[in-house]
């Protein structure tokens, strides 16, 4: 399944996700840095929807905040 995504990188709030009509927000704590918020969006997406790590894929936007990312349900 896969799902349109907005990362927040360096958010005190995380790691949460946030559900929305259409997006899901994801607050990381880890900053954008050398890959370090993409690995924390793919654990906080398999925390969400209970599936091991290796199960959630980013598909596209790997360097921006909008991510397009596939989930193995």
């Amino acid at each position: 399944m896969q799902f349109s995504v907005h990362v927040k990188p360096g958010s005190r709030k995380g790691p949460l996700v946030e559900t929305d009509a259409d997006t899901l927000t994801v607050f990381v704590r880890e900053r954008a840095v050398d890959g370090a918020a993409n690995e924390g969006v793919v654990r906080a997406l398999a925390a969400h929807f209970d599936v091991p790590p290796r199960d959630v894929t980013i598909l596209r936007g790997h360097s921006s905040r909008h991510k397009r990312v596939e989930v193995d349900l």
